[in-house]
C-alpha cells in the first residue's frame, strides 16, 4: 500500500507584542554601536566578520539566546531568537564572527555532547569570542554528502584524522571545525559509520587554503586533514551516530531568515533610492519584491514557531531554503533593471548591488544545493 501523502504545514503563526520592546532594543544597540564606529553596514550581513560587534552582543547575552544559562544563554524563546537575527540582517550588521556557532553548532553540542564538552565550547561562544565552521563537504562529493571519504582512525586517546573538506565558509576566521568523518567501515548502509569530530583548527596536520570568488573575495576554504589527532574527548555524540546528527544540524541551517533576508539592505536601500515620487511600474517590481520577502518571513515565523514547539520542521525548512534561495539570487538583477530604466546613478548603491550579483551564484550551494531541497522536500511530502 503506498504511503500516505504529507503535507507541507505552515501554521498562522505570528510574533508576540511584547517582542517589539525587544526590537527596539536591538536596534538602539546597533544604533549607537555604529555612531561609535564598531561596525558599518554590509549586504552580506552574516557572511562579513566583526568580532567586536559580536563580543558586544554577547555582553548583553545576545549569543546563545535560547541556550541554558549555566552554558552562558539566555533561555529566550526562539521567537525572541528570530526577531534578534532578523534585526541584525535587516540592518546589514557584520554579525558572521559568531553566526555558525549560535546557528546551529552550539546547539549541536547541546544537544550531543557531554556535560565537558557543553562547559568548554558553549560560554566562549556566548561571549563572542569562539568561532566555528562547518565540516561536511568533500572534493568529488557534489551533493552527495553519504559518499565522504574523510576517516577517523582510532588510537589511543582519540582518533587520527585524514582527508579534505571543501566549501567551509569562514574557516579562516574559525576556531573550530565539526567534521563529519567515517569511524566504521563501509558497509551497504551508505549512511552508517559516520561520527562528528569537534576538531581545533589550530592543531598540527591542518593545512588550509583560501577559495577566492570570482567578486575577489576569500570566503569559502579547502581544508585538507593530514593524520591529525583528535582526542576522544572531542567525539561529538555518539560514535556512528554522525548521519543522523547532521542532518538535524541542517534543519537549524536552513530555516533561519539569512536565507531570503541577505539581500534585504539591497531592497531597502532600492526603496530610499526611489522615494515615493517613483512611477507606477517601478511600484509594482518593488511590490512583488516585497511580497515575496513578506510571503517568506510569515513562512519563517512559522518554522520559529515549530521549533519553540519541539518539533523539527525539516521539509518546511528545507522548502524555505529552496524559495529563498531563489529570490535572494533574482533580487540583485531585479534591482539593477529597475535602477537602470528609472537613471539612479548613486555609485556606493551600484557598487553594493554589483558585489551581490557577482556572490549570488554560491547561495545555490550553501546549506544544500537546489536539486538536493527539492529531493528532501519531494521525499518528506511522498511524492517519490
Amino acid at each position: 500500500m503506498k504511503a500516505p501523502q504529507r503535507h507541507l504545514h505552515f501554521s498562522q503563526a505570528s510574533l508576540p507584542p511584547h517582542l517589539l520592546e525587544f526590537r527596539q532594543e536591538i536596534r538602539q544597540l546597533l544604533t549607537a554601536e555604529r555612531a561609535a564606529g564598531t561596525w558599518d553596514p554590509n549586504p552580506s550581513s552574516w557572511g562579513a566578520y566583526n568580532q567586536d560587534l559580536s563580543r558586544k552582543l554577547g555582553e548583553r547575552g545576545w549569543i546563545g539566546l535560547t541556550w541554558p544559562k549555566e552554558y552562558g544563554g539566555a533561555e529566550r524563546s526562539y521567537l525572541d531568537r528570530y526577531v534578534l537575527t532578523e534585526e541584525l540582517l535587516a540592518a546589514g550588521a557584520p554579525a558572521g564572527a559568531h553566526w555558525v556557532a549560535d546557528r546551529q553548532s552550539g546547539p549541536l553540542v547541546l544537544n550531543f555532547g557531554t556535560a565537558d564538552q557543553k562547559q568548554r565550547f558553549l560560554p566562549p561562544i556566548t561571549r563572542g569570542e569562539s568561532y566555528f565552521c562547518i565540516g561536511m563537504s568533500e572534493p568529488d562529493s557534489g551533493s552527495d554528502l553519504a559518499s565522504i571519504r574523510s576517516r577517523a582512525v582510532e588510537v589511543p586517546g582519540g582518533y587520527h584524522l585524514s582527508g579534505t573538506k571543501i566549501w567551509t565558509s569562514w574557516a579562516h576566521n574559525a576556531h573550530f571545525i565539526i567534521v563529519l568523518c567515517r569511524t566504521e567501515s563501509a558497509s551497504e548502509n551508505r549512511h552508517a559509520g559516520m561520527s562528528q569530530l569537534i576538531v581545533d583548527l589550530s592543531a598540527p596536520g591542518i593545512a588550509m587554503s583560501g577559495i577566492t570568488n570570482i567578486a575577489g573575495q576569500r570566503g569559502f576554504n579547502e581544508i585538507v586533514f593530514d593524520n591529525v589527532f583528535v582526542p576522544s574527548n572531542c567525539l561529538l555524540g555518539a560514535a556512528g551516530n554522525g548521519w543522523a546528527q547532521c542532518t538535524s544540524e541542517l534543519a537549524y541551517e536552513r530555516s533561519g531568515p539569512e536565507r531570503f533576508l541577505t539581500n534585504f539592505l539591497l531592497l531597502r536601500g532600492l526603496i530610499d533610492l526611489l522615494g515615493r515620487e517613483t512611477n507606477a511600474d517601478a511600484q509594482r517590481q518593488v511590490g512583488r519584491l516585497v511580497a515575496r520577502v513578506w510571503a517568506l518571513r510569515q513562512m519563517a515565523i512559522s518554522v520559529a514557531s515549530m521549533l519553540e514547539a519541539g518539533d523539527s520542521p525539516m521539509i518546511e525548512a528545507s522548502f524555505i531554503k529552496d524559495l529563498g534561495t531563489a529570490l535572494q539570487q533574482e533580487l540583485p538583477d531585479a534591482i539593477r533593471n529597475i535602477v537602470s530604466a528609472h537613471g539612479q546613478r548613486d555609485l556606493a548603491y551600484l557598487a553594493s548591488m554589483q558585489e551581490a550579483l557577482l556572490v549570488s551564484p554560491a547561495y545555490t550551494i550553501q546549506g544544500g544545493t537546489t536539486e538536493i531541497l527539492r529531493g528532501i522536500i519531494a521525499r518528506g511530502l511522498k511524492l517519490r
